[in-house]
């Protein structure tokens, strides 16, 4: 009898080094032995070769219910699945429920855990009418963080919090020991740039990001680091487009402060003057697709060490919410969850950055963001066997004909990259296969922080 359940050989990715010709043996759905050199007897091998074992990866930022009646959790975690994603952590702007209070996290939960072929983890918010006043119930009910936003795109699902609510969430957050992520842009700025764009009569490509300049950006990110500061609450921007972003919640730490800033993987991939050109309102996201000068930028932070986590901020917008001629008409936001983790390495490689390094900035930095690191985040023993096979293995991108996601596009589709993901397993299990999802809906589960990980 085997003392394993699955093994699997490769080049395998741990978070200090490369074990080439290594080996990684589950036993109940954990990390039970890794290794170099001939792999032990298992009830399930499979030899990889040249292949990547990487940590599966945990997307930061997902929103799986922001267009009612099209994506949900069914899809969001199919997609996931197919691109090597064993987490996904839900924003809580779904459309018609905020999620902010401990019953909205619990119906979330359930929801969620009806549909998701992988595992979840929750943000949770605040309604500005409750100011504050939920914040501990929702640690309680499980959310891995906390989400606000600095600009408001709707009062009731999207509301801004304004500097005065935020300060006393952030200080309430503190009390949980958890993080509190806010949305980076500038209300003022952003009303004045957007209508000084209408009066312009510029419509094309170009009016999104002359309606959000950088400014909107790093101001926001300076309100959102002081009130950090000032109220001991870990203080995190959930998506920084400029070079300059990084540079600040560098010198926060450097004064001894926790400040972090998470790069969505468009902003490492994607251009204005040729992307944003060419895709139009298919490229609409908040903050703007920047220049390329500005994501060669990013690439040097990532390689600095000033990026904390990747992700990709995931929503499937139906294509009619994302076609319109007047790029201020469309919808923001852009998927991004079946090709995040090849997109990401090979960015990577190409510019000389360590294939440790990427695995943490999917993994273990998201892990130990969301306090779930007990469980997740890397090849390590007696964590869950989250595990992701990238095969070098060429592919053109093309949404539309993997069948894995419902609004059948993605910004990247066209694109060609050395890396195929050939194997995803979540807790052991596979739940892709390279060709198909195998995962079943609702064996995904609802990932907490423990007890233990929360502020007294």
């Amino acid at each position: 009898m085997s003392d394993f359940d699955l093994v699997l050989s490769g080049n395998v990715i741990l978070p200090d080094r490369i074990l080439a010709n290594g080996y990684v043996c589950v036993r109940d759905g954990k990390i039970a032995h890794i290794g170099e050199g001939v792999a032990p007897a298992a009830a399930e091998r499979h030899d990889f070769g040249e292949a990547l074992i990487l940590p599966g990866a945990i997307d930061a930022q997902v929103h799986s219910l922001s267009q009612r009646g099209t994506e949900d959790f069914i899809w969001s975690t199919r997609a996931a699945a197919a691109g090597g994603v064993t987490t996904i952590v839900d924003m809580p702007y779904d459309e018609g429920n905020l999620v902010c209070s401990a019953q909205a996290v619990a119906q979330k939960a359930t929801h969620a855990g009806e549909q998701a072929r992988i595992d979840f983890a929750l943000y949770g918010t605040a309604r500005p009418a409750d100011g504050a006043s939920r914040i501990a119930e929702q640690a309680a009910a499980g959310v891995a963080a906390f989400k606000f936003s600095t600009f408001g795109t709707d009062p009731e699902r999207f509301p801004r919090i304004d500097p005065a609510l935020l300060a006393e969430c952030f200080a309430e957050v503190a009390k949980t020991g958890l993080t509190a992520g806010v949305h980076n842009e500038n209300e003022e700025y952003v009303r004045s740039a957007m209508a000084a764009v209408r009066r312009s009569g510029i419509s094309d490509y170009r009016a999104h990001g002359l309606s959000r300049p950088p400014l909107t950006e790093l101001l926001a990110m300076a309100e959102i680091y002081e009130i950090g500061a000032y109220t001991g609450c870990p203080a995190h921007v959930v998506h920084c487009s400029l070079p300059r972003g990084y540079e600040m919640a560098a010198a926060y730490r450097a004064q001894g402060y926790s400040a972090t800033a998470e790069c969505c993987i468009h902003y490492l991939v994607l251009d204005e003057e040729n992307d944003a050109r060419r895709l139009g309102g298919r490229s609409k996201c908040n903050p703007p697709i920047r220049d390329r000068a500005s994501v060669e930028g990013l690439w040097k932070q990532v390689a600095a060490g000033n990026v904390d986590l990747v992700s990709t901020d995931h929503v499937s917008w139906s294509l009619e919410r994302k076609t319109n001629p007047d790029m201020l008409a469309n919808a923001s936001g852009l998927p991004g969850l079946e090709y995040m983790v090849p997109l990401c390495v090979t960015g990577a490689a190409r510019r000389g950055v360590p294939l440790t390094w990427a695995a943490r900035l999917m993994a273990a930095n998201p892990a130990r963001h969301f306090r779930i690191d007990h469980l997740k985040g890397a090849l390590t023993l007696d964590r869950d066997a989250d595990i992701t096979v990238l095969s070098p293995v060429p592919q053109t991108i093309d949404a539309s004909a993997t069948g894995n996601s419902v609004s059948g596009w993605s910004p990247y589709d066209g694109m060609e990259l050395p890396w195929t993901v050939a194997a995803t397993w979540n807790r052991g299990e596979m739940v892709w296969d390279g060709r198909q999802v195998t995962g079943k809906p609702g064996r995904g589960r609802f990932v907490t922080p423990p007890a233990s990980r929360m502020a007294a």
